[in-house]
């Protein structure tokens, strides 16, 4: 796979697929630009080599349709701040609107397209809505590793049209980090995994008894585990129906020698609201009609032990709920342990980046991906959309 810096773009149109899709408030307002900011060597580079840089993203989900809550606005100004560059907002992303403006742009600054998914034919991978994009660029770049799980029109379907096409640096990053991490660790290799479903991540759990040494197990998905090995867990989120592929994957990871924590004690509350009471209590005396919201601090000392000597570590997954006070300290205890470490440390998913940020620890983690469902497809062993389309 080529990346950018292997082609000519000298006086060329490149197109650059970004992922612009960053969380904002009520008001419109950007609340945290990592991916914005992650691109930005790219389009740099692009730019000091003489071409005429057009961005392309998808925001939120339209469905096909114009939104104006989802109208990338917001992006271009805070793009334009932060390179201090001019920022052209096309009106739309193809259309005879779009073709006027690139015949009257001469390379200062950028030009960003509207949303692509005000239309259909992006998600769709429509192969007409493919060819007018590609008739905008000479040269495609795949910057955004966090929509390459999606075989969408301007992921995918692209590339088909362009011949001069490449990974950006970005996306080059992120895969030499997760082959670093998964392919050709540094041992012992140990996963953190959390988050609220083992549905989500039983794929990858599998396919990382065949590559780690050690496995933590918390946040909501580790009640799965909990209630199937007899224990009650109280009203806790639990999946039923994957109770037998919970024990599979333990029984599994005993016959390969990988070791599986989970959980010795919990933060237990009455209900999931800020004012909830809340006591720590073991796995073993979860209250009926209680919830476990978070790990407790003796599953913390524990699961800090087991990272005491890990060389790498793979984080996909809170704790607990983070987003509430008293649910956080186990995910944040958790950081702040990674963090320390002498280990290469790579977080990976917006709620693991998200909880790393709340902690303060983001300067001290390796690498914090882009990507979350991209992320988890690597984990479970299977190859991007958006990468095999360049390769």
């Amino acid at each position: 796979m080529k990346t950018i810096r292997d082609l000519d773009l000298q006086g060329k149109r490149v197109l650059i697929r970004v992922d612009f899709n960053v969380p904002m408030n009520e008001q419109g307002e950007i609340t945290d630009d990592l991916r914005i900011r992650t691109v930005l060597p790219t389009i740099q580079y692009a730019l000091e080599q003489g071409a005429k840089v057009i961005l392309a993203s998808h925001m939120g989900r339209p469905k096909g349709k114009r939104v104006e809550k989802y109208s990338l606005a917001p992006i271009a100004k805070r793009l334009a701040e932060l390179t201090d560059k001019e920022v052209k907002l096309a009106p739309d992303c193809v259309g005879p609107e779009v073709e006027a403006l690139m015949s009257t742009y001469v390379g200062n600054g950028y030009v960003l397209l509207e949303n692509l998914r005000f239309y259909a034919g992006e998600e769709a991978n429509d192969p007409e809505f493919s060819k007018k994009l590609a008739a905008l660029a000479d040269v495609y770049i795949n910057d955004a590793f966090a929509v390459s799980h999606r075989a969408h029109a301007s992921v995918a379907g692209i590339t088909k049209y362009i011949s001069e096409k490449a990974a950006g640096l970005l996306l080059h990053k992120e895969l030499d980090y997760f082959h670093r991490a998964i392919d050709a660790p540094q041992r012992p290799l140990v996963a953190i995994v959390g988050g609220a479903k083992v549905s989500s991540k039983l794929q990858a759990l599998n396919r990382m008894l065949d590559k780690v040494d050690k496995i933590l197990i918390g946040g909501a998905m580790a009640n799965t585990f909990l209630k199937s090995q007899g224990l009650a867990v109280g009203a806790s989120k639990v999946e039923d129906d994957l109770l037998d592929s919970a024990c599979q994957v333990l029984a599994d990871a005993k016959a390969k020698g990988v070791k599986v924590y989970l959980p010795v004690d919990v933060i237990a509350a009455d209900r999931f609201a800020p004012d909830a009471i809340c006591k720590q209590v073991t796995v073993q005396d979860i209250p009926e009609g209680w919830m476990a919201l978070d790990i407790g601090p003796a599953s913390v000392l524990c699961f800090s032990a087991v990272l005491a000597d890990a060389k790498t570590i793979v984080w996909n997954g809170p704790m607990g709920a983070f987003e509430m006070d008293a649910f956080a300290r186990g995910t944040m205890a958790l950081a702040h342990t990674v963090a320390s470490s002498h280990a290469l440390s790579i977080t990976g998913g917006g709620d693991s980046n998200a909880a790393v940020m709340q902690s303060g620890e983001a300067d001290n983690i390796s690498y914090m991906s882009t990507g979350g469902g991209a992320f988890l497809m690597l984990m479970e062993g299977k190859v991007l959309p958006g990468v095999a389309a360049l390769e």
